[in-house]
C-alpha cells in the first residue's frame, strides 16, 4: 500500500474525466497512478459516502473531493477553481480541509496561474440548487460561496477515520444562472444524458432546446478547469509526503 494514497471521489463522469482517459466504470476504483484512485460515485450524499469508504477500504490514507460546484456569491465566475477553507452541511456540521495538503494544492495552481479562490464555504445540500432565488437563499441563510452535493459526506468519512482531506471543485453555475429543472429527468445518476428520457423532456419542454449549448458550454469551461488544476498538481492533487490531519 503506498504510504500517501490518495482517494479521489467524483460524482459525474465528465468530472472523471478530466482526471484520467481511462475507461471508467461507476461504482469501481480506477487507478490514477502517483498513489492516486479515482471512484466514480454518482451524485448525492449516500453515494459519496460509500465512495469515501470504499476507497479507505482500499488503502486510501487521503480523501479528496473533485469536480464542479454551483456559485452562491456573485463574482464567483464559470471556471474559476474553489478549494474551500470550510465544509458544511444542511444541519450545520462543518469540517476543516488539512490546511497544509490546501497550501501546497493552492501553490501549485498558483505558480500554473490557474484562476482560483481560497476563501470561503463550500455548503452540501442534498438535492440541487437550480435557480438564482435558491441561491441567494441558501447564501444567506449559511454563508457559504458554492454549493455541491457530495463534498460534506467525504469530509465527514475523513473525520471517523481521522484522514487528511481536501476539495477542489470548479465552478460551473454562476450566482445568477438558473437551471432548468426538467433537465433532471433526462441524466442519470452519474450526469449521463438518458436519450429516450431527454427526447421526452425536449418533447414536452422545446425551448428548453436554446438552453442547452450555453449549460454544455459552462460544463466544458468548469471541466478544463479541472483538467488543467490536475495537470499541475499531479493526481495525488499535491499530496506528495503523509502529514498531519
Amino acid at each position: 500500500m503506498n504510504l500517501h494514497s490518495v482517494g479521489i471521489v467524483t460524482a459525474l463522469a465528465a468530472e472523471a474525466k478530466a482526471l484520467t482517459r481511462q475507461p471508467l466504470l461507476p461504482r469501481t476504483l480506477t487507478p490514477l497512478g502517483n498513489g492516486a484512485n479515482l471512484w466514480l460515485s454518482g451524485m448525492g450524499q449516500d453515494a459519496a459516502r460509500q465512495a469515501a469508504l470504499a476507497l479507505v477500504d482500499a488503502g486510501a490514507t487521503a480523501l479528496a473531493v473533485v469536480g464542479v460546484a454551483g456559485a452562491l456569491v456573485p463574482g464567483l465566475r464559470s471556471g474559476t477553481l474553489f478549494c474551500p477553507h470550510r465544509v458544511l452541511d444542511e444541519q450545520g456540521r462543518d469540517y476543516t480541509p488539512t490546511p497544509s495538503w490546501r497550501a501546497a494544492l493552492s501553490q501549485r495552481l498558483e505558480a500554473a496561474g490557474l484562476a482560483l479562490t481560497m476563501e470561503g464555504s463550500l455548503l452540501s445540500l442534498p438535492a440541487p440548487v437550480l435557480s438564482a432565488a435558491e441561491k441567494t437563499a441558501m447564501r444567506d441563510r449559511h454563508l457559504a460561496a458554492a454549493v455541491d452535493m457530495e463534498s460534506a459526506a467525504v469530509a465527514a468519512v475523513a473525520n471517523e477515520r481521522h484522514l487528511p482531506f481536501v476539495v477542489l471543485r470548479a465552478i460551473v453555475d454562476e450566482r445568477d444562472d438558473a437551471i432548468p429543472p426538467e433537465l433532471q429527468a433526462g441524466i442519470d445518476a452519474w450526469g449521463r444524458p438518458r436519450p429516450w428520457s431527454m427526447l421526452v423532456v425536449l418533447l414536452r419542454h422545446p425551448g428548453l432546446l436554446k438552453r442547452l449549448p450555453g449549460l454544455a458550454s459552462r460544463m466544458g469551461k468548469a471541466t478544463r478547469s479541472l483538467q488543467a488544476a490536475v495537470v499541475a498538481a499531479g493526481t495525488d492533487l499535491a499530496r506528495e509526503a503523509p502529514g498531519p490531519c
